[in-house]
């Protein structure tokens, strides 16, 4: 029996220029972690997020958490109210300075962090004496978060935001790029995000200060001595010049894989519209998403389910939402206030194949085979 074309769910997509960036690496001998192409890298980043911000490569979104993180000053006993919603990478690097996540649940029409959930949680936890050193919140597959309302809330309580736009890279509100609302933010260039280094991360401050202390950091701590002195823990988290050039050429196709992800988007939506039983998460107004994973919502678990193995019965990956955090083994005992609304998501929702480098052959065959199995 011939073995069908597996369909990936978000694969590497290259341009034509990333060789040309990282083979000048190679002809120049700049292998080592830093050259023309890390700052070269993160100017093109600079200047396509705008704002006046200032950019750190680093070597994952992971490390600039933890950086980010470290720049607040979130140290052991602290506490940090973070998005239960998303991916454990957001969540990790709290633990690693020893403070404790605290979870909040999210709002369905972002599905991001609950600005009603994360004002009750601060209310809480300054009555009982324990003001939260930071707010992490997660523009979650590329929809940004409710900006205005999160944001005032920081304010209203002088709790600085680290903002997440791991996935969301190329996405607006009322037209400003994620990325550059937080105190400082961060972004990831995984193999499966909409660019990507291979593996990498950058933190992005408007601080001019903060960037130079990130890199300081990711630089092992190093003190500016003849010799190897250093007064404070570092870290080894500066992305590679040959890494940072695959990011160059990256940079260069962004807005067209922007465009390419919207399309899938696009085409799901139209297919299924008339689809009983399953819908899709519309852009709120003055929002504009860069639909890194197309997902729907079905009407019951059994209905997902079915369809998910339909689909890998076909070699068709696709993915459940992500698991929330305060359902996690090892995050079960942190404090979490929550209303139901991620639970009842990761129970019913389903991330497509999504892929920029999806054919049309590909968006098809996922299109019948989910048609087939509901029918």
């Amino acid at each position: 029996m011939e073995t069908l074309t597996k369909i990936w769910l978000s694969s590497p997509h290259m341009g034509s220029n990333e060789q040309r960036f990282v083979e000048e690496a190679f002809r120049t001998n700049w292998i080592a972690p830093l050259g023309p192409n890390v700052s070269g890298f993160e100017k093109a980043i600079e200047d396509y997020l705008g704002n006046g911000v200032h950019v750190a490569a680093l070597s994952s979104g992971t490390a600039a958490i933890h950086l980010g993180l470290k720049l607040l000053d979130v140290g052991p006993g602290d506490e940090v109210l973070c998005q239960s919603f998303t991916f454990s990478a957001s969540a990790n690097p709290i633990t690693y300075l020893g403070a404790q996540p605290i979870f909040i649940d999210s709002e369905l029409e972002t599905w991001n962090m609950s600005p009603e959930l994360l004002e009750m949680a601060i209310l809480q936890r300054l009555e009982e004496g324990r003001k939260p050193k930071a707010i992490l919140a997660v523009h979650l597959y590329g929809m940004p978060y409710k900006v205005d309302e999160i944001h005032a809330i920081g304010e209203k309580y002088d709790i600085p935001i680290l903002e997440d736009s791991a996935e969301a890279l190329g996405s607006t509100w009322g037209g400003q790029y994620c990325g550059t609302f937080g105190d400082i933010a961060i972004l990831s260039f995984n193999g499966n995000k909409i660019i990507t280094t291979s593996g990498g991360g950058a933190l992005v401050s408007k601080d001019i200060n903060k960037k130079e202390k990130a890199v300081f950091l990711a630089t092992q701590a190093r003190d500016n001595a003849p010799h190897y002195q250093h007064s404070e823990i570092g870290h080894n988290y500066r992305m590679s010049n040959v890494l940072a050039g695959i990011g160059r050429g990256q940079m260069e196709v962004l807005e067209e894989r922007v465009e390419a992800r919207r399309r899938n988007y696009s085409y799901y939506h139209q297919e299924f519209k008339d689809i009983a039983g399953l819908s899709f998460l519309p852009e709120p107004e003055g929002m504009f998403s860069n639909r890194w994973l197309s997902c729907v919502l079905f009407d019951s678990f059994a209905v997902r389910e079915k369809v998910r193995i339909a689909l890998l019965e076909e070699n068709i990956e696709s993915r459940p939402l992500w698991k929330p955090m305060h359902l996690q083994p090892v995050f079960e005992k942190n404090t979490a206030f929550v209303d139901g609304t991620s639970e009842a998501l990761f129970d019913k929702g389903l991330c497509l194949p999504s892929g920029s480098n999806l054919s049309r052959i590909d968006l098809e065959r996922t299109a019948q085979t989910l048609k087939k199995a509901i029918q």
